[in-house]
C-alpha cells in the first residue's frame, strides 16, 4: 500500500486535487474529517474539540488502511491538527504529533496558497493571503524537520492539476 496525503493551508486544492487523483489512479480517499465534525455540531471548533477531531481523523484513516488498498490518498492528516491547534489555540494535545510520526506516508503533496484564490466555503477562516503563506510555512518546516517525503506544488488550479498527476504517476511507477 502507497499512502499518499495532501497538506498545506485552506482553499489550496487539496480535496479538489484529491478527487481528481483518486479519479486518475484509483485507491481509497479519505476525507477531511473536521468538515464533517463542525457540519455534525453546527458550531465553530474550540480548543476541548481538538482531541474529538484528531481521533476522527485517525479512525477514519485506519479504516481506510485496514481495508488495504493499492493507494490511499489522504486529503489531510493531523499534521493539520496539530498546527491548526497551535494557530488557533496556542496549544495542541501532546499526543498528535507522537500519533503522527508513528505511521508511515510515502509521499506529501505540499500545496503553496499562492497563484490560486481564496474561496469562502463558510469553514475557512484565513481569508488573507499572508496567513495561508504561514501555514504553509509551517507545514514545510515540519515536514523538512521530520524527514518526510514531500513535493511542493504551486501555479494556477489547472497547473497544480499537471503537476500533481505527473507526479504521482511516476511516484506510482518507482
Amino acid at each position: 500500500m502507497k499512502v499518499l496525503v495532501l497538506t498545506g493551508p485552506e482553499s489550496s486544492g487539496k480535496s479538489w486535487l484529491a478527487e481528481a487523483l483518486q479519479r486518475r489512479f484509483g485507491g481509497v480517499l479519505v476525507g477531511e474529517y473536521v468538515r464533517h465534525f463542525i457540519e455534525q455540531q453546527g458550531r465553530d471548533t474550540c480548543y476541548a474539540d481538538i482531541p474529538a477531531i484528531a481521533r476522527g481523523q485517525l479512525a477514519w484513516e485506519d479504516q481506510a488502511r485496514a481495508a488495504r488498498p493499492d493507494l490511499l490518498i489522504l486529503d489531510t492528516h493531523l499534521l493539520s491538527n496539530l498546527l491548526w491547534s497551535q494557530s488557533l489555540f496556542g496549544d495542541c494535545p501532546a499526543w498528535i504529533e507522537p500519533a503522527l510520526l508513528a505511521r508511515r506516508y510515502d509521499l506529501h503533496l505540499l500545496l503553496d496558497p499562492q497563484d490560486v484564490p481564496w474561496i469562502d466555503d463558510g469553514q475557512r477562516c484565513q481569508p488573507q493571503l499572508a496567513e495561508r503563506l504561514d501555514f504553509h510555512q509551517a507545514c514545510r518546516d515540519w515536514l523538512q524537520a521530520h524527514r518526510q517525503p514531500f513535493v511542493n506544488l504551486r501555479g494556477d488550479w489547472l497547473q497544480r492539476q499537471q503537476q500533481a498527476l505527473q507526479r504521482v504517476a511516476a511516484w506510482l511507477a518507482q
